[in-house]
């Protein structure tokens, strides 16, 4: 899996959001931003991943940063995910998998001997200049919000 790495520009994208509305990642220009990659609304680790996102949404505004979740799905489906779970936060689909590929998330995926193609659950944090700043590979959807915090509260307090 090649995804992209830190300090690169992040590809910028115009997708449909859930309300069949265009989203752009210049939208969000001038703040954090997570934006995580999922396999597929209404799934139960993207369920768990997402409504964790959902809960922590004041804590991560706090540090001024905006989460956006990308997945293969149409805007009818994203539609029905944030009304089931109450989502507060953009999703938006890409059905043709140019973002996905772009960002090294359209993989081959493999179960039980099965060769798919399929969305990588994955996470980029991108600056407010729009640059790559932290990348979480390989996301854990119970630990995610809490991977996201981590790395959003180690920027507000560097190290010393």
């Amino acid at each position: 899996m090649s995804f992209l790495e830190v300090g690169v520009t992040a590809p910028s994208f115009t997708l449909k959001n859930q309300n069949n509305e265009d989203v752009s990642l210049a939208d969000f220009a001038a703040q954090w931003i997570v934006l995580y990659f999922y396999p597929k609304a209404l799934t139960p680790g993207c369920t768990v991943q997402s409504c964790a996102l959902r809960d922590g949404i004041k804590e991560l505004s706090s540090l001024n940063a905006t989460v956006i979740g990308i997945s293969g799905d149409d805007p009818q489906k994203l539609k029905k995910f944030e009304e089931k779970e109450s989502l507060n936060f953009t999703l938006v689909g890409d059905p043709e998998h140019n973002v996905l590929e772009q960002y090294g998330t359209w993989v081959e995926k493999n179960m039980y001997g099965r060769k798919y193609m399929g969305v990588a659950r994955m996470t980029y944090i991108i600056n407010p200049e729009g640059k790559i700043h932290h990348v979480i590979p390989k996301v854990s959807p119970k630990k995610h919000l809490d991977d996201v915090l981590k790395v959003l509260k180690q920027i507000e307090k560097p190290s010393k």
